[in-house]
């Protein structure tokens, strides 16, 4: 293990004990929470973090061990899981599915994320749940809002408001309340930014701006029944250091509909729900809006590609005996992508007077089973199957290929393709039910998602359409222990994927005397394996320590080579002092070199670059209570200045007024205070 950049962090903090020991302060988190119960890791998106997160789904993902984000500016870097990244990771919003409409991956799902508008995440490891849509080859990832109906009548307010350096500036406002037949919900958020500067002091392009409004209504006549009615809307802009264009316009628009019905006698049928959902992205790519002083007239290009998913489920909850329960639902989606191109307003040819071109739709229908069974108390048995009916079409006429454009040679095809996933899962309670043994077999046959199927070539043809599904059969074992001062979990995994999608570029599809460069869709066979470990220990009363460490590797076994975009070994001990009013945490993060890579090839967010060096970053906090609903925290993130990458940053391209460097660079030194409220 080779650690060489050192980065270094403090906040300090010291006063008199001013509380009673019952009004324990929340801890500001450092390590993401241990896994308590098999391949499921839970987290509260509203305690203060170090080191502190852009304000999207991806950044805050990422201060959980075995994540990492592909770096492209501020914020909207794609989450990276066990190495996969895409639609291999599965990303639901209260049970909705959202798709970003950038070829470019410059709006992954997560950059539509606020995750201090939720109450709680959730990640799922592997495939083994069958419950919540299909691909999900390395995990599933929910945010979720909590709904309680109330006892009485009563209004509440939540919310945190957040200053940095480099223009840092956050705010989360929500209320909350109603009586005990209806209640009513509004969140809003707002998140800023200005261009950040590495350790050497140069400016990286990075600047944005995003808001996000939430509204619910909803019913609750009684202790058995839910309807809800929620609206969302929200916008922003980035700056990316990794590319041409920045994006001006990250519109969503969002209607959902819920209804749950809980059998409070012991029945036959103990749950059912239902949802539906509509989700409308609005992007805007241009190369003027954030670039200083903006491009001259002939090169203010405008991209503006939408996409419109609708879906909703179906899912009953039986207890078919007293030792088994069962879920049996169904579920659909469909997703249409259009795109226009253009100058900037006010010029010919203006994107805005365009008509939008549909280039692909997709959709699938699914029905799934999951079932519990219980053999007494410390052994039971969970599985699940799965199967989906695809359908996908692409309606492009031509395809881009630099300067000029040619026919599609599959225009207006369709593919349809039938895929199934399942699990089956062992779990032993041991060591005196303090701790539970797992081990399961996952299968899961994921569909090609747009990035793979319609935005690439493949290696033979201007079209990737023909590019097959890519199937994962995985192994994952492990176990957790939580005994009085000590807990520890521990997860492995061992997968085997045929017909993996790799995304390949800088391959000549041209000649010796006119070359062209393009990006490819090709099936590879792969390996990976890999896991997680963490064990946290309360050394006195007011002293804990977590260590948690995360490592993958991965193989091309069809290239004899690496698998590409695997991150390196990473290792986290923190450590928090907390007399129930003041605290002070600490976070060693160590990140070994990585050696094992593929240049050029990747996955649809990132190729590899090259080898990278270790770094250790050392991180320290301080948080306040200043009264029992107000919590005050600060940090220094990278106190020593100092310039490092991560292994899965972007190359950094050629901006106006910028520095180019080879990697996006991480943030220097960099100041922090936040304030947590809640009043009700």
């Amino acid at each position: 293990m080779q650690f060489k950049r050192i980065t270094i962090c403090v906040a300090l903090a010291f006063a008199p004990n001013a509380f009673a020991a019952e009004e324990t302060l929340p801890e500001v988190v450092v390590t993401a929470p241990s896994m308590e119960e098999p391949l499921v890791v839970t987290t509260n998106p509203r305690k203060p973090r170090q080191p502190i997160p852009a304000n999207d789904g991806a950044e805050y993902l990422k201060t959980m061990p075995g994540f990492s984000v592909i770096r492209k500016g501020g914020t909207d870097g794609d989450p990276v899981f066990r190495g996969m990244a895409g639609s291999r990771l599965n990303i639901l919003l209260d049970g909705e599915q959202i798709l970003g409409g950038c070829g470019g991956r410059m709006d992954p799902p997560t950059a539509y994320i606020f995750p201090s508008s939720y109450d709680k995440i959730t990640l799922l490891k592997g495939p083994q749940s069958v419950l919540y849509g299909p691909g999900s080859s390395a995990g599933t990832v929910l945010f979720e809002r909590n709904i309680v109906r109330r006892s009485d009548s009563g209004v509440g307010i939540e919310g945190s408001l957040t200053a940095g350096s480099f223009g840092r500036a956050d705010v989360m406002g929500d209320v909350h309340g109603g009586t005990p037949d209806v209640y009513g919900r509004a969140i809003y958020t707002n998140s800023r930014a200005d261009d950040y500067k590495d350790g050497n002091g140069v400016s990286v392009h990075s600047k944005y701006s995003r808001w996000s409004g939430n509204a619910a209504v909803g019913l609750t006549p009684n202790d058995s029944t839910r309807v809800e009615l929620s609206m969302a809307k929200s916008d922003g802009k980035a700056a990316y250091a990794d590319r041409g264009v920045d994006g001006s316009k990250f519109a969503r628009d969002n209607t959902g509909l819920k209804v749950d019905w809980k059998n409070t006698v012991h029945g036959l049928v103990d749950k059912i729900e239902a949802q539906l959902f509509h989700n409308y992205i609005d992007h805007v790519m241009d190369s003027y809006s954030l670039r200083a002083g903006g491009n001259p007239a002939g090169m203010m290009a405008a991209m503006n590609p939408d996409r419109t998913t609708t879906g909703g489920r179906l899912i009953g909850t039986l207890n078919t005996t007293e030792t088994t329960q069962l879920k049996l639902g169904v579920d659909t989606q469909s997703n249409v992508h259009t795109a226009r191109v253009g100058a900037a307003p006010g010029y010919m040819g203006a994107y805005t007077l365009k008509p939008r071109v549909e280039d692909a739709n997709f959709q699938n229908q699914g029905i799934f089973g999951e079932a519990v069974h219980q053999f007494g108390e410390e052994t039971r048995i969970i599985g699940g199957l799965r199967s989906d009916s695809w359908k996908a079409q692409d309606k492009r006429a031509t395809i881009s290929t630099g300067m000029t454009s040619q026919p599609n040679p599959t225009v207006n095809q369709t593919r349809n393709d039938t895929l199934n996933s399942g699990f089956l899962r062992f779990e032993q309670n041991i060591i005196s039910n303090t701790g539970t043994f797992y081990a399961g077999l996952g299968h899961t046959e994921r569909f090609p998602d747009y990035w793979e199927l319609i935005s690439k070539e493949s290696a033979t043809t201007l079209s990737a359409f023909d590019t097959l599904p890519e199937k994962t059969n995985q192994l994952d074992a492990g176990m957790t222990f939580k005994q009085g001062d000590v807990s520890a979990s521990l997860s492995g995994f061992y997968s085997k994927i045929t017909d993996f999608i790799l995304i390949q570029s800088n391959v000549n599809k041209g000649t010796a005397m006119m070359p062209r460069m393009t990006t490819i869709s090709r099936n590879v066979n792969a390996n990976t394996l890999g896991g997680e470990a963490s064990i946290a220990v309360k050394l006195a009363p007011e002293w804990k320590m977590d260590i948690s460490l995360a490592y993958v590797r991965g193989n091309n076994e069809t290239d004899n080579t690496a698998l590409a975009q695997i991150s390196p070994l990473e290792e986290r001990i923190g450590a928090t002092y907390d007399n129930n009013v003041w605290s002070v945490g600490g976070l060693l993060r160590m990140v070994a070199a990585q050696d094992r890579v593929a240049i050029n090839q990747g996955n649809i967010a990132g190729q590899d670059i090259g080898r990278t060096d270790g770094f250790i970053v050392l991180s320290l906090n301080a948080a306040y209570r200043a009264s029992k609903g107000i919590l005050v925290s600060a940090g220094v993130d990278n106190l020593t200045n100092r310039v490092y990458a991560e292994h899965l940053s972007r190359s950094g391209a050629m901006v106006s007024g910028f520095t180019q460097t080879t990697r996006v660079n991480e943030t220097g030194r960099n100041l922090w205070l936040k304030a947590n409220f809640k009043f009700d």
